[in-house]
């Protein structure tokens, strides 16, 4: 019997999809359907790759609200399953920009916990067979990673992403003795952890300083720079065993996450020339992973970059990057 709201069920359901494959990454689905009635809305694994397209189609036509949280598998091997789940639901939740009242998530754990989403979660087993809106999260995450994995047949022929979507299946498992592993392979399962050992050994290029003490010279005049112009310093050097920050402070109720790039001379083409696409994705997960610990909701966050040259090192440009 499915679980209903009366009137126009303002509900936000979440499902996740992508726990458990070897590689790949883990997707979670948001969804407030508001007063669409779709039939035949169930558990996604329960429905045929055919039906889950054709109702994908028709959930993003008539819902709401939809929102995906995505988090890849070097991700996953950086903060744990666990965290990435909380991680994921944040992600997703934060692209609804529907109204709701109340949110279902699938299973038992509630992952926005310690958020101020917490106190409207209700947490249900096989919420995704008796809540509608939890059966259409289900469905469009399936459907989205899905998709992705067929994606990667295109990057990295000869494993079969297509059809097994990460899982470890017979024919997975021998592609990787065959071919090895690839950035989508999450080697901090069980399965792959010799993978991660070899990896590990392999020499690491670091775009750092040649030495500390210039590199701790440049963190200084960084910081005093951005103290001079109004912000408050809250943390330096913040690591974890996932990632570290430069510089965290607060200017204007907004909290900005400051890397430090330090070239000694502007010939060698200045240091926001090594804020790389990658590198900014690592900066984006260090202040989402920074955020979720400090539990800093609605807050405004931002991501910047000092570059600097010459010796003592001297600040050339601050730039606001996202």
């Amino acid at each position: 019997m499915f679980f209903y709201c009366y009137n126009k069920a303002m509900i936000l359901g979440i499902d996740e999809v992508g726990r458990g494959p070897w590689a790949g990454p883990l997707v979670v689905g948001a969804v407030v359907l508001g007063g669409a009635q779709i039939p035949g809305l169930t558990d996604s694994k329960k429905l045929s790759k055919k039906r889950r397209e054709e109702l994908d189609i028709i959930i993003r036509d008539q819902a709401d609200g939809i929102g995906l949280g995505w988090v890849t598998a070097g991700e996953i091997d950086e903060i744990g399953l666990a965290t990435a789940l909380k991680l994921a639901t944040i992600r997703a939740v934060e692209q609804i920009k529907t109204p709701y009242h109340e949110i279902v998530i699938d299973g038992t754990i509630n992952f926005l916990e310690n958020t101020n989403k917490a106190r409207f979660v209700t947490t249900m087993k096989k919420a995704d067979l008796l809540v509608p809106c939890v059966s259409a999260a289900s469905i469009v995450a399936k459907v989205a990673r899905d998709a992705y994995m067929s994606q990667q047949d295109l990057l990295y022929p000869g494993y079969g992403f297509g059809s097994h979507v990460g899982y470890g299946t017979a024919a997975h498992i021998k592609a990787i003795k065959l071919l090895g592993v690839t950035p989508l392979h999450r080697l901090s399962f069980a399965p792959l952890a010799s993978y991660r050992i070899s990896e590990s050994l392999k020499p690491i290029k670091s775009d750092q300083p040649t030495t500390k003490s210039i590199g701790d010279a440049a963190e200084n005049e960084a910081a005093n720079y951005l103290g001079r112009a109004g912000h408050k310093i809250i943390n330096r050097n913040w690591k974890t065993k996932f990632c570290e920050i430069d510089i965290v402070s607060t200017h204007n109720s907004i909290v900005y996450f400051t890397e430090v790039k330090y070239r000694r001379e502007q010939a060698q083409g200045g240091g926001l020339a090594a804020i790389t696409p990658a590198k900014l994705r690592q900066m984006k997960f260090a202040a989402e992973y920074y955020a979720l610990k400090n539990k800093l909701n609605n807050t405004d966050l931002r991501l910047a970059a000092i570059s600097m040259t010459g010796s003592p090192p001297k600040v050339e440009n601050f730039l606001e990057i996202f």
